[in-house]
């Protein structure tokens, strides 16, 4: 994973380096998907504010931009969907990638990550939709400036930069009201009530103080 941009000590990490050095831990975590199915998830990773410390942001730093792997040889879901732009991309507020919550995840259930849940390494930011926990990191780059995410880029009618988890904001073809816990309820039971920032309130409404969260989706 290469680490660069506005930062006093730029890296490439490899996996024996993270294993090495990070402090690893197991976090339970809600995932609350877009489309509205929600899980349990136990990841196995290390804050993103350890790797952080360790390249040393510049001040004009305010955005964190997560690049994931592009290889169409090996994966040819990638080639022929010119709508869809390859390499996925994604990015978060500076303040939002150091918060406690936000991890790096290496494991899943105990085990590393299979390749199709983003081996070797994702982001996990569990009080926004899943989407915006990106896959497969590559680059990780340290921007001044708000970057451009995947799914702005390919339907901006539909997916905003913030994409908190919010209940009362739908999704243009759907209500973000409620969802389905998978694992929990059969497809006849009752969904689920959807808590703000997926419950993570206490910990990162803070981050938003004085937004309009419908605006700033």
């Amino acid at each position: 994973v290469e680490v660069t941009g506005l930062v006093a000590k730029p890296r490439t990490f490899d996996l024996d380096d993270l294993m090495r050095t990070m402090p690893f831990e197991e976090r339970l975590y809600r995932f609350r998907c877009v489309e509205a199915w929600s899980m349990a998830v136990p990841w196995t990773g290390f804050p993103f504010s350890a790797l952080v410390k360790l390249v040393e942001p510049r001040s004009e730093a305010k955005y964190v931009r997560f690049v994931t792997v592009n290889r169409p040889k090996e994966m040819p879901g990638m080639v022929g969907a010119p709508w869809y732009p390859w390499p996925y991309f994604e990015g978060l507020r500076l303040d939002e990638a150091m918060n406690p919550l936000t991890l790096i995840a290496t494991g899943l259930y105990g085990k590393p990550l299979p390749k199709q849940n983003g081996a070797p390494v994702r982001i996990v930011v569990p009080w926004k939709y899943g989407f915006k926990s990106g896959k497969s990191l590559v680059r990780i780059r340290f921007v001044e400036k708000q970057p451009q995410t995947s799914w702005q880029r390919a339907a901006p009618q539909e997916y905003g930069f913030y994409s908190n988890v919010n209940p009362q904001v739908s999704h243009p073809r759907w209500s973000q009201a409620s969802e389905r816990r998978i694992g929990e309820d059969g497809l006849l039971q009752r969904k689920r009530p959807t808590l703000m920032f997926n419950g993570y309130a206490e910990q990162v409404a803070s981050l938003y103080a004085g937004m309009d969260l419908r605006q700033a989706y």
